[in-house]
């Protein structure tokens, strides 16, 4: 079986574990002091949470491409009903493709993750009107959800 591993510095190795247990829907594989790791089926994905307080959250953003924007729609749901806003960007321009997505608020270390699914390939990293940092960020004007 082939995954990736990302692994995150985080404040509070328990805050941390207990929003990536909501977010993934599944309890950690592993638990340590200072220590954590989930083995997630789907997406698949092996995610190592270290407790290194005042470094939580140093990756740009992390990301899960789901398949339509009905399973984009499904996951929004799913995570508001466990109290997490987000904020929405639909149909808009990132990465060099049309997307709708939305951006998860409120991890306990600060990092960033878009649920996502691409609609068209676009030429242009931004559109005419995503011409900032929202693409690839949160931002409260874009429209919280809780």
């Amino acid at each position: 079986m082939s995954r990736i591993q990302l692994a995150l510095n985080v404040d509070d190795v328990e805050a941390a574990t207990a929003f990536y247990a909501t977010l993934f829907g599944t309890e950690p594989a592993k638990t340590r002091p200072g220590y954590a790791n989930f083995a997630i089926a789907d997406p698949p994905l092996k995610l190592v949470l270290l407790e290194n307080p005042g470094q939580g959250g140093t990756l740009n953003h992390l990301g899960i491409e789901v398949g339509s924007t009905d399973d984009v729609d499904a996951e929004q749901t799913r995570l508001a009903a466990h109290g997490l806003a987000s904020v929405d960007e639909r149909g808009t321009t990132c990465c060099y493709a049309k997307q709708d997505k939305f951006w998860v608020e409120g991890t306990p270390s600060g990092e960033r993750w878009e649920v996502y699914t691409v609609l068209a390939d676009s030429k242009t990293f931004f559109g005419a009107q995503d011409s900032g940092p929202a693409c690839c960020s949160t931002s409260s004007e874009a429209g919280a959800r809780p």
